[in-house]
């Protein structure tokens, strides 16, 4: 089986960004499959388009076995990833306007950008037998579809997020006109997919309630190997300062819908208590405004951290005491099956949870954290609080949490799940 996948935020594990994509691709490229990737070379987290590396082949493997991933300004590039049982993964990288994070309508530009110039490579991409396309950004969408009805295959469609209503929620998305096309796209997709895969069980009524047919869950998860729950993070806490210090860490994305803001109020109400960091790992667009109120609010206990690519952050979970997972208090965040959550319990670190819904139901059905209500930095802060002063139930937290990924969240198992999905489409797709 052949399959093509358009994707603009695909991260390898050397880069930062979530692997999800990486890792199936990978699972399916051992188990005989090709797989070919049209990805953009801006990182979707960054904004960074940074030079390709130096002369390594791109055959290098990672001391982890990771393929290596070079990366280029503009012009297309592949990469071939042998991947063992006559499969291969190959990337190829389309031109991308790199200004995504400037502003909306940057960001725009670039989706759109993204969306042509994938289309063009995608047209010369031979005997592909599906095409798989996911959201967000949505556009990419349109590619994935149109270049699957141009070539006669079934088209597998994956809602990772259910824009726009996220966009129209956290206030990204204001214009009418705007909001209508941009509904009209999302229904347009929904009813031509062949089938729609989402992440989240929180998404599966509300894509059906916009048309969506023959929906199927592969959720988000995470491999347990990546992580070793024994380390103690030594090279990381040295590497930071950050020796003998109760570590709470949040990872990931610094974007609007994060509500890192509350993080800082809570480390506001934390800042006598000088054995405890908050930690932020990561970058996006609100990272810079986040850094600047942290200095004027003189919160010394507070540290940004950049982000590291997957790889790596084995070593900065093992440097964690406890590991937040917080967004906006919108009623359709509810919905979601946010990766680093996986990653926390993976790593056997406990979860202080401050999003309510389908994943509040994960964390507590696993015994792995605790919850605090969206918004509220007084119970947020309190939880830092008492995790800190009880690091054996912490512990105990995170072995709970590792021990219920690995037996319902591994990520080899439900790439499996996503690879009959998608060899049963293709063996029953009308020829």
């Amino acid at each position: 089986m052949h399959i093509l996948l358009i994707h603009q935020a695909f991260a390898a594990l050397d880069e930062p960004g979530g692997t999800r994509h990486h890792e199936i691709a990978r699972y399916l490229g051992e188990s005989g499959h090709r797989v070919t990737v049209i990805a953009s070379p801006v990182s979707y987290l960054t904004g960074d388009s940074p030079l390709p590396p130096p002369p390594p082949s791109p055959f290098a493997k990672h001391p982890c076995g990771a393929p290596r991933t070079k990366r280029g300004r503009g012009v297309p590039l592949s990469e071939r990833k042998g991947a063992g049982g006559g499969g291969e993964v190959v990337i190829q990288r389309a031109y991308t306007y790199s200004a995504l994070h400037r502003s909306f309508v940057h960001r725009v530009f670039s989706f759109f950008s993204f969306m042509a110039s994938s289309f063009m490579i995608g047209l010369r991409v031979r005997d592909v037998d599906l095409v798989w396309g996911t959201s967000p950004p949505i556009f990419q969408g349109v590619t994935a579809w149109l270049l699957a009805r141009i070539k006669g295959v079934p088209f597998l469609f994956e809602v990772r997020d259910l824009w726009p209503a996220f966009a129209i929620a956290v206030g990204v998305l204001r214009n009418p006109i705007l909001i209508r096309a941009s509904q009209w796209l999302e229904r347009f997709l929904y009813r031509r997919a062949d089938r729609i895969v989402v992440n989240s069980p929180g998404f599966i009524e509300p894509v059906q309630d916009r048309g969506g047919r023959h929906v199927a869950l592969v959720p988000n998860g995470a491999d347990p190997g990546m992580f070793d729950p024994t380390a103690d993070g030594a090279e990381f806490r040295a590497a930071h300062g950050l020796e003998g210090k109760f570590i709470a860490l949040y990872a990931g994305a610094h974007g609007m819908s994060n509500d890192l803001d509350v993080l800082l109020d809570a480390a506001y109400q934390l800042r006598e208590l000088t054995d405890i960091a908050i930690v932020l790992l990561g970058d996006g667009k609100e990272k810079p405004a986040l850094m600047e109120r942290a200095l004027r609010m003189g919160l010394a206990n507070v540290h940004f951290i950049p982000s590291v690519p997957k790889m790596e952050m084995g070593k900065a979970l093992a440097a964690a005491d406890a590991c937040i997972a917080i967004l906006k208090p919108i009623e359709m965040y509810k919905t979601v099956y946010p990766n680093k959550v996986f990653d926390y319990m993976a790593a056997g670190r406990p979860v202080i949870l401050a999003i309510d819904g389908v994943i509040r139901e994960v964390v507590e059905s696993a015994e792995a954290g605790s919850f605090v209500p969206p918004g509220d930095a007084d119970s947020l802060a309190a939880a830092i609080r008492a995790m800190a002063k009880t690091p054996r139930e912490g512990k105990r937290l995170g072995r709970n949490g590792r021990r219920y990924v690995k037996g319902h969240f591994d990520r080899r198992e439900l790439s499996g799940q996503m690879a009959r999905i998608m060899e049963s489409l293709v063996f029953q797709f009308p020829t």
